[in-house]
């Protein structure tokens, strides 16, 4: 039977595992369903995927009713979280809450589970307001998270609150006997005066398939900060579609880093949009990927209202028989006058046989902006290694230097010092160098 007929048959069954326990969102899972089923996984022959094919993923026997809570020791994972650093976390293995290694709050703000908010009246509000509201009904991989998604992370920072410590959510992937389909759906709001940092991890420890259909909405009010990043570095055998939506009001500033390491196929799907005047809104990037990797990077901001702003840039590094894509569109409405924004992808092939697939894109319909857009594709500069090794620094480390230069206008803007340094060690350990120092 085929992935997709399997879980439109499985769904009744589904449903009822939930013993009632989320029966307010029976309509809008059973709407997001019909979307799924008559839109099915996405092709080649849609446009947005035009560079990026499922069917390879699509043909495993996979798992999609999750089983109970796999116990794994901190000791395992320590190496996977900011450890040095006190932080709240919300950690799920093969898509199941683990508690002993959560730490959740309710002081001051709500850190806690989307089972929780779906299920407890004193969340009805924000669920009834802003739950599948951001989120793009018509894509048929967020709605088919929509008709299952029953865990993932809640957060709900109220008004002028300053989240003192960043705030962790991590899922891990250990399956031994079957293919997994994980599909963890986030809701994180922001209220007026807010400000919070969040860092999103996706790590499987073994080398079983695993396929993880991820949709996170982000509402910012006004005058909101949110700082979040996503450190994407699975082994071979994993799948991300990762779906985020975000939503600003007026003066909110909300950047979202990502960093592509790891995983078979990876799909980061970002979608801003801006409701209010005087916005800003950055999305940055690094992929450094190998072998036969494959990392595609959709972005929209969709400039709304007038004077506001909107900053894009993507670092691609490609070796071996590796695929990237860049497809970032800007769309300014009619009424976004004094619209600033900014597009620039660049990209690095280290093989002959690496691929880049880059399609900058403004769609602009007033007349008084400021855009630009970019991209680059090129090698590592022959003048600058010939300067280095004269000066008696071996190729390896000379190429490594590089590198880190190229990728070093992203990493500067990364706010959480500890996993600046993390993603440091992990950039130095795919160039197989240690570096003297930090980035």
């Amino acid at each position: 039977m085929e992935l997709k007929d399997k879980l439109i048959t499985s769904f009744v069954a589904f449903e009822q595992g939930l013993k009632g326990e989320h029966d307010g969102l029976h309509d809008i899972r059973l709407e997001a369903l019909k979307t799924f089923e008559d839109k099915g996984f996405p092709t080649k022959k849609d446009e947005a995927w035009k560079y990026t094919s499922l069917n390879s993923i699509l043909k495993n026997e996979f798992r999609v009713l999750q089983k109970e809570e796999t116990a794994i020791e901190y000791k395992e994972v320590k190496k996977y979280f900011l450890s040095d650093s006190d932080t709240y976390k919300l950690v799920f293995i093969n898509g199941v809450f683990s508690s002993h290694l959560s730490s959740t709050t309710h002081d001051g703000l709500d850190v806690c589970l989307m089972s929780s908010a779906f299920t407890k009246p004193k969340y009805k509000m924000v669920i009834d307001a802003f739950y599948n509201n951001t989120a793009d009904k018509s894509d048929s991989l967020t709605a088919l998270n929509t008709a299952f998604a029953t865990e993932g992370a809640f957060i709900n920072v109220p008004k002028s609150k300053v989240v003192a410590k960043p705030i962790e959510i991590i899922y891990l992937s250990t399956v031994e006997d079957k293919a997994l389909l994980v599909q963890p759906r986030n809701l994180i709001v922001v209220g007026e005066n807010a400000h919070v940092q969040i860092v999103e991890r996706h790590q499987s420890l073994n080398d079983a398939v695993v396929f993880t259909n991820a949709v996170t909405e982000i509402v910012a009010h006004k005058r909101a900060i949110v700082d979040f990043y996503k450190l994407q570095n699975d082994k071979e055998n994993a799948n991300l579609v990762d779906n985020t939506y975000v939503t600003q009001k007026q003066e909110s500033r909300v950047s979202v880093h990502t960093f592509s390491f790891g995983g078979k196929l990876t799909r980061n799907n970002l979608n801003f949009y801006q409701d209010g005047e005087r916005i800003d809104s950055t999305l940055k990037g690094i992929t450094l990927i190998s072998d036969k990797q494959h990392v595609d990077h959709y972005t929209l901001v969709s400039h709304n209202q007038p004077n506001c702003e909107s900053h894009q840039n993507y670092k691609g590094i490609y070796d071996g028989n590796s695929t990237g894509v860049f497809n970032g569109k800007i769309y300014v409405d009619k009424i976004a006058q004094k619209t600033d924004g900014f597009q620039q992808n660049n990209n690095i092939l280290l093989s002959e046989k690496a691929t880049i697939y880059a399609k900058p894109q403004l769609e602009i319909f007033a007349d008084d902006v400021k855009c630009s857009h970019g991209c680059t594709i090129g090698q590592l500069n022959e003048d600058a290694m010939f300067y280095m090794r004269q000066r008696g620094i071996p190729k390896k480390e000379a190429k490594a230097l590089l590198m880190y230069a190229f990728t070093d206008e992203v990493m500067e803007s990364v706010k959480v010092p500890e996993l600046k340094a993390k993603i440091a060690k992990v950039i130095a350990g795919k160039l197989g160098v240690s570096m003297g120092f930090e980035i």
